[in-house]
């Protein structure tokens, strides 16, 4: 594809261009932005951001720093947390419903769920999660990067604060910085223990004291640990060398998807990116919008040049635009030569604009969402299965046909239960439990079993193999669960 203006000065061919930014950047492809050709770690100091994106998600990224530090200390008036997450105990509850081992096929329809969802989103819109919504990158970019900034200063002091000697300045931040990365990390790792064991009983841990509770503090001490680690020293290097989804990208996304790219066709001009000159006509120069000022680069926290295209390291957290746009700002050229754009946008000279084809795919992730959703609300309280004792046949008692069957009740509430069986699909039929009365008692979480004879009125009974709906009815009479099963009969003609 190519864009023919009259001046052959103007002339910009996309395909030439992109065949030689793929030879031109060769290296940038099989190398990795934080590390040297020895192998190396290369420290990023990226300079501090500022802008309109950079606005927008710190007011996203605070928003969900309080939701994730305020939900495990929420309780619901039925008693539980909003979320928790007992592995040890398996005990789960999401969105105050408790789930036991028995849901565990939603665990399986969640896994698919994620797995799809993640594919579309990303299709669609590229590593927006990243940049906005990722845990690492908000901890890291909305915390203890600014606590860095705060005492540590500037891109610029930082690095000549790490080229000094170890003189009392030196020693002073570093030792202040770490203690307060330390502390802040002891903060996330005992809030991610309350999601875990529960509000309650991390108060009833610190009360109790570290004496009493060896395993919870050595469990406090290595999470304490290892966020300290990521966010103090491995930082960026999680999002470039360990997680899989900066991986996933490059065989997800193609030409139609938005991301955070450089718009090579007005920053490269017929004669390429130059350094800014007052009062010189860049345009019948053939000079591009870009003025080679390295200010996006400086600003990234992974290191990367957005102008060699799309990355791995790249996360979408946006730092180049605004950057980028101060600048345009500055020497009175348009804004937005990096941008949330697709690949076909930039081709063709056009801006963002919601397409058929986003539209088609967030109408999807919708209906996932809603799907996932039904299957965890539609869940009963308590699961009830009726299956016909094995090894028995029918009887004759009267004008009833009797049939033996086996029960199993699975109280999935955190409360206790009395419940009563009851055929809902014959008027007249008879239910005589073995223990003698049908209420029985179920405890938070427990499982019964047990036997009881079904009688149907012979003249109610059409088929040998009858179908029958058996229901669970509490103490205020509402059906809380159904099992449909088959009621034997002698064979009619």
């Amino acid at each position: 594809m190519s864009v023919q203006n009259s001046d052959p000065k103007d002339e910009f061919n996309v395909d030439s261009y992109l065949d030689e930014k793929s030879q031109m950047t060769e290296d940038v492809r099989t190398s990795i932005s934080t590390m040297e050709s020895t192998g190396e770690r290369k420290w990023v100091y990226p300079k501090k951001p500022k802008g309109k994106f950079t606005n927008y998600r710190t007011y996203v990224s605070y928003a969900l720093l309080a939701i994730l530090f305020i939900t495990p200390f929420i309780k619901l008036p039925n008693g539980n947390p909003l979320f928790k997450f007992d592995i040890l105990s398996r005990q789960f509850v999401i969105f105050g419903f408790p789930f036991f081992t028995s849901d565990f096929f939603l665990l399986a329809i969640g896994m698919i769920t994620t797995i799809i969802f993640i594919i579309l989103f990303t299709m669609a819109y590229g590593r927006l999660f990243c940049g906005w919504v990722c845990p690492q990158t908000i901890f890291l970019e909305m915390v203890f990067r600014k606590i860095e900034y705060a005492i540590e200063g500037d891109r610029a002091k930082q690095i000549r604060l790490d080229k000094q000697e170890w003189d009392e300045e030196k020693v002073r931040k570093k030792l202040l910085k770490w203690t307060i990365f330390a502390i802040i990390s002891f903060l996330i790792a005992n809030v991610f223990l309350a999601y875990i064991i529960g509000a309650e009983a991390l108060y009833a841990v610190i009360k109790e004291g570290p004496e009493d509770n060896i395993g919870t503090l050595i469990g406090l001490v290595f999470f304490s640990g290892m966020f300290y680690f990521v966010f103090a020293w491995f930082r960026e290097q999680a999002c470039t060398l360990v997680c899989p989804y900066g991986r996933f990208q490059g065989v997800l996304i193609d030409s139609h998807t938005i991301n955070v790219a450089y718009d090579f066709k007005r920053g490269e001009g017929t004669a390429g990116r130059a350094k800014f000159k007052k009062n010189e006509d860049r345009k019948a120069e053939g000079k591009g919008d870009c003025i080679d000022c390295g200010q996006c680069v400086v600003v990234c926290p992974t290191g990367i040049d957005i102008r060699n295209g799309i990355q791995l390291e790249c996360v979408n957290c946006t730092a180049c635009i605004d950057a980028c746009d101060e600048v345009m700002e500055k020497v009175g050229l348009p804004t937005g030569l990096i941008r949330y754009a697709s690949e076909d946008d930039i081709k063709r000279g056009e801006k963002f604009k919601f397409t058929k084809r986003l539209a088609a795919y967030t109408f999807a992730l919708l209906v996932l969402i809603g799907a996932m959703s039904a299957f965890l609300f539609s869940r009963s309280d308590v699961e009830s299965k009726y299956l016909k004792v094995p090894g028995t046949d029918y009887k004759v008692e009267g004008q009833f046909y009797v049939n033996q069957f086996e029960y199993t009740l699975y109280n999935k509430t955190n409360a206790d239960q009395i419940v009563s069986l009851k055929l809902l699909s014959h008027k007249n039929s008879k239910i005589e439990m073995f223990e003698g009365v049908n209420n029985l008692n179920m405890e938070k979480g427990q499982i019964i079993q047990g036997k009881f004879f079904l009688k149907i009125p012979m003249n109610e009974v059409k088929s040998y193999k009858e179908k029958v709906i058996i229901g669970l009815v509490n103490q205020k009479g509402k059906v809380i669960d159904k099992y449909e099963t088959s009621f034997s009969a002698p064979f009619k003609y």
